[in-house]
């Protein structure tokens, strides 16, 4: 998908040539999963998928926006007009940000935006990031803003959360907008400190697997915003600001302390343990001991699957398979209820490990999946 054939399309569709190209990526969570909302560590990094915008400014209150993934036409809106709650489409994404933006005092007329992506939709890999990122940092640019990478992120998060309705953390974005080559970026969600931690795959004879389950997935739905509102629970009970504030080496006291709330405490002790894992996997990639991350993915896997519960059959069963047949380590990636799973193998072994996955789900009477390989790429930046 070449920013020449987007730049085309949006001259058909706008008739008159956009003044940039740009593009954002989606994203694979390495590790660190529910805890960017619980100002914990997280370790994305970007996708070599990526939503494409052709975009010029307007300074006459017109804000025209298309898709070349959803049918329909142009959808024109006034940026005066937007408000939250006022669109369950996928226009209320870059309409968000717009939002966003005036909200913030940046003074955003309006925009020609014709779109296009590669990203799974659903799959966990984080396209509704994408999408506001690459709107995010091509008004930006053509509007001067000024903003720096980390800012942008945090106006999508607003976007996302308060515009949408999505009670989404600020990992996403940051890895859409942040993340760099060959590099997983370890980010600290309270401060929003950035480390670029090399993690070379190829070097070492490994892959990285993503395996797209085709459930589909939504971050607006009731069950993520349980969680959320039950990890806010566990804080308050305990008396901290967030759950990172519970040492690990404290966490069985913490969790005596929690009484009768079950529930809580299986959040508490996903976060908490997620954390460390983090940490864990940070000093195993400086260290250069890339293949003894596998056991942390899988560990991380079960404390999903059994203490936070946002695991389903599909992604337990690529788990389950891989492991069987010989992979290092997998688990479940993104907010869970469906989306993917990321499995770490040798190279010699990919295509084995891949036709093991799709034979398990032929058996079990699943969608077929779909296998591509996860290389760490760029994040937003333009094309032209």
């Amino acid at each position: 998908m070449g920013a020449q054939r987007v730049a085309e399309r949006f001259t058909e569709l706008y008739g008159a040539v956009p003044q940039g190209v740009w593009a954002a990526p989606g994203r694979v969570n390495l590790i660190g999963e529910h805890t960017d909302y619980n100002d914990g560590f997280v370790m994305p990094f970007a996708l070599p998928h990526q939503v494409v915008a052709a975009v010029s400014r307007r300074d006459d209150g017109v804000l025209r926006l298309h898709s070349a993934d959803v049918e329909g036409g142009v959808v024109e809106l006034a940026p005066t007009a937007l408000a939250p709650g006022g669109d369950a489409e996928w226009t209320a994404y870059p309409a968000g940000v717009v939002w966003a933006l005036r909200e913030a005092g940046h003074a955003v007329a309006g925009a020609d935006i014709h779109l296009s992506s590669t990203v799974p939709t659903g799959a966990g890999l984080s396209s509704s990031a994408a999408l506001e990122v690459v709107v995010a940092l091509a008004l930006n640019d053509l509007y001067g803003l000024g903003l720096r990478r980390w800012q942008l992120a945090r106006l999508c998060q607003r976007a996302e959360n308060l515009y949408v309705g999505a009670p989404t953390g600020i990992m996403d974005q940051t890895a859409s907008a942040c993340c760099e080559p060959g590099h997983a970026l370890f980010l600290d969600t309270r401060d929003l400190s950035q480390h670029q931690i090399p993690f070379d795959l190829a070097a070492g004879g490994l892959r990285l697997l993503v395996v797209d389950t085709q459930v589909k997935h939504a971050h607006s739905g009731g069950e993520y915003g349980k969680r959320r509102a039950g990890c806010e629970k566990g804080a308050a009970l305990l008396g901290v600001d967030a759950l990172r504030d519970v040492p690990y080496d404290g966490l069985d006291a913490a969790l005596a302390g929690l009484g009768d709330e079950e529930e809580v405490r299986r959040l508490v002790r996903h976060v908490v343990t997620e954390d460390q894992r983090v940490e864990r996997v940070v000093g195993l990639l400086r260290s250069g001991e890339v293949r003894a991350i596998g056991p942390v993915l899988t560990e991380g896997h079960v404390s999903l699957r059994d203490d936070f519960r946002i695991s389903c059959p599909e992604l337990d069963l690529v788990v389950d398979t891989a492991l069987a047949a010989g992979a290092l380590g997998a688990r479940m990636t993104g907010g869970g209820f469906g989306g993917s799973a990321i499995v770490l193998t040798e190279v010699t072994e990919v295509d084995t490990l891949t036709k093991a996955i799709e034979e398990a789900f032929a058996g079990a009477g699943f969608t077929t999946p779909r296998v591509f390989e996860a290389v760490p790429s760029a994040g937003a930046h333009r094309l032209d």
